[in-house]
C-alpha cells in the first residue's frame, strides 16, 4: 500500500495541473473572444467559420494571448510539479504540447505565432516545473540532524 501512494500523488498531481491548465485555457478563450468577437454575419457553428476567424486575428491579440498561455503552461507544470515532483510537471508538459501541436497545426496561425508559440511554451514548462519542485525547508534538516521533536 506504501508503494501506491507515490504513484496516487503523481496521478493527482497530474489531474490538478490539467484541470489548472484546462480552466486558464477557457479564460484565455473567453479574452480572445471578448477583444477579438465574430464578426457578424459569421456563423461560429458553420464549418470554416474557427479558421476563417483565426486568420483575421490582430497580432496585438496573438501576443497578448500567447503570453497568456505561457503563464497557462508554467503555472500548470507548476502545480504539477509541487504536488508530485518534476515527474508529473514532465507529463503535464507532455500532454500540453500534444495539445498545442494539434492546435497549431490545425489553424491558420500567422507564421510568426507557429515559431513563438512552441518556445514561449517550453521556456514557461521549465520555469514552471524548476520552481515547482518541493525544497526541504534548511529548519527541518537542522531539526532532523539534531534530533528535535517540535
Amino acid at each position: 500500500m506504501a508503494a501506491m501512494k507515490p504513484l496516487l500523488r503523481a496521478l493527482l498531481a497530474v489531474v490538478a495541473g490539467m484541470a489548472l491548465a484546462f480552466a486558464l485555457v477557457v479564460a484565455v478563450e473567453f479574452f480572445s473572444a471578448v477583444v477579438h468577437p465574430f464578426p457578424p454575419g459569421l456563423d461560429p457553428n458553420a464549418p470554416g467559420s474557427i479558421p476563417e476567424h483565426v486568420r483575421r486575428y490582430p497580432g496585438w491579440v496573438l501576443a497578448v494571448a500567447g503570453v497568456m498561455w505561457g503563464a497557462t503552461a508554467a503555472a500548470a507544470t507548476w502545480v504539477a510539479s509541487r504536488i508530485g515532483g518534476r515527474p508529473a510537471g514532465a507529463i503535464v508538459t507532455l500532454l500540453l504540447a500534444a495539445a498545442l501541436a494539434f492546435n497549431l497545426s490545425m489553424l491558420p496561425y500567422v507564421m510568426w505565432f507557429k515559431i513563438a508559440m512552441p518556445a514561449t511554451f517550453f521556456v514557461a514548462c521549465l520555469l514552471g516545473i524548476r520552481h515547482g519542485r518541493r525544497v526541504p525547508s534548511p529548519a527541518a534538516d537542522t531539526d532532523i540532524a539534531q534530533g528535535s521533536n517540535r
